[in-house]
C-alpha cells in the first residue's frame, strides 16, 4: 500500500519520540564498539497479515542513513510461521537501537491487521462493510487505521472534526436522540463547510432509531442492541426509506465479536463498527534474528592524474 505524504511525516514524528525515550545504546556500544556491523532476517514466527513492514526502511535508516532494510513482503499480506519479512543490515550499534521500535510497530500493527482479516472473511458474501472506531492509542491513529486497512477494513471518521456523530450523551444532555440530532442537523445547514458531513445518530432503542430516522439522521447507529431488535431496525429503515425516497444506512457496534458481526450482516446492516480492532490488540511474535556482518571493504584510492 502507498504510504501518504501525512503517514511518511506521522512517522518521523513517532520515531523521533520513539528514539528519544530510549536514549543511546549503551549495551551495543560497550559489545561492538563503533565499527562492527550486524544483518539479520525480521521473521515472523506466526500466521498473521503483515502491515507496518514498509515502515521498516525508515525506521532504521532513521537514526543511521547506512542502516539498509530490504522489505520482502508487502502490506496486507497474509504469511505463514518462518515467513522473512525483511532482511537489514547495518552499523551494530544503530540497527539494534532500532531493533525494539521497529518490532513494537510492527508487531503491534500486524495485530490490528490479523484481526480486521478475521472480521473481514466473517462478513465475506453479505455485502456488510467493516470499520475501524477512535478507540485507538493517542498519538498513534493514522498507523492504526493504516494497518486495518491492511487488514482489508474501511475506515470511520478520522476525528471528531471530520463528521458528526449524536452520541448517548448528546441524546441524555439535551433530553432525547430527536433534539440532539436536530440540533445537529440545524448546525449543519447554518455552516457551509460542514454540508458534507456524514450526519449520523445513535440509537439504544427502536423508539431512539424513529427518533433518528425523523430528525434527518443519515446513518442510524445501532447501539449494543440484540440482534434480534437489530433485524426489526433494519426493516424499519428500509420501510421509511422506501416511503421517503431517502437512503439512511444502519450501522451496528457494540460488543462486536466475529460471531455477533456475521449475525449483524446477515440481518442486513450496512457497516458493523469494531472498537477491539485497535483497543485490545494481540502483538504478533515477530523477531529480529542478527548476526555480525563482514565489515565493508575500503574504497581503493583514486588515482591521481
Amino acid at each position: 500500500m502507498k504510504l501518504s505524504r501525512a503517514l511518511v511525516d506521522s512517522l518521523d514524528d513517532l520515531l523521533a519520540r520513539a528514539f528519544a525515550e530510549d536514549g543511546e545504546d549503551v549495551t551495543s556500544l560497550a559489545v561492538f564498539g563503533p565499527k562492527a556491523r550486524v544483518a539479520g532476517d525480521i521473521v515472523c514466527r506466526e500466521r498473521a497479515v503483515v502491515a507496518g513492514a514498509a515502515f521498516l526502511p525508515r525506521v532504521f535508516s532513521f537514526l543511521d542513513p547506512r542502516a539498509a532494510c530490504e522489505v520482502l513482503v508487502s502490506d496486507g499480506t497474509a504469511v505463514d510461521p518462518g515467513t522473512v519479512l525483511a532482511r537489514v543490515e547495518g552499523p551494530a550499534i544503530n540497527v539494534l537501537a532500532a531493533e525494539r521500535t521497529a518490532l513494537n510497530v510492527l508487531q503491534r500493527l500486524s495485530g490490528i491487521a490479523t484481526a480486521t482479516r478475521a472480521y473481514v472473511e466473517a462478513l465475506a458474501g453479505t455485502g456488510c462493510r467493516l470499520l475501524d472506531t477512535r478507540k485507538t492509542t493517542p498519538g498513534l491513529r493514522v498507523f492504526e487505521r493504516y494497518a486495518v486497512a491492511c487488514g482489508g477494513g474501511s475506515n470511520h471518521r478520522f476525528g471528531l472534526a471530520h463528521a458528526f456523530l449524536v452520541k448517548d450523551n448528546h441524546a441524555d444532555g439535551c433530553g432525547s436522540v430527536w433534539e440532539a440530532t436536530r440540533r445537529a442537523a440545524d448546525f449543519r445547514d447554518l455552516n457551509p463547510r460542514l454540508k458534507r458531513h456524514l450526519l449520523e445518530s445513535e440509537a439504544r432503542t427502536l423508539d431512539e432509531v424513529h427518533q433518528a430516522l425523523d430528525a434527518g439522521a443519515e446513518r442510524v447507529l445501532l447501539d449494543n442492541m440484540p440482534v434480534a431488535e437489530m433485524k426489526v431496525a433494519v426493516r424499519d429503515v428500509r420501510l421509511f426509506n422506501e416511503a421517503t425516497g431517502r437512503h439512511v444506512e444502519v450501522e451496528a457496534s457494540g460488543g462486536m465479536t466475529v460471531t455477533k458481526a456475521r449475525q449483524s450482516a446477515r440481518v442486513g446492516v450496512d457497516y458493523v463498527s469494531v472498537g477491539a480492532l485497535t483497543h485490545t490488540v494481540r502483538a504478533i511474535d515477530i523477531a529480529l534474528d542478527a548476526r555480525l556482518a563482514p565489515p565493508r571493504p575500503l574504497r581503493p584510492p583514486r588515482s591521481g592524474r
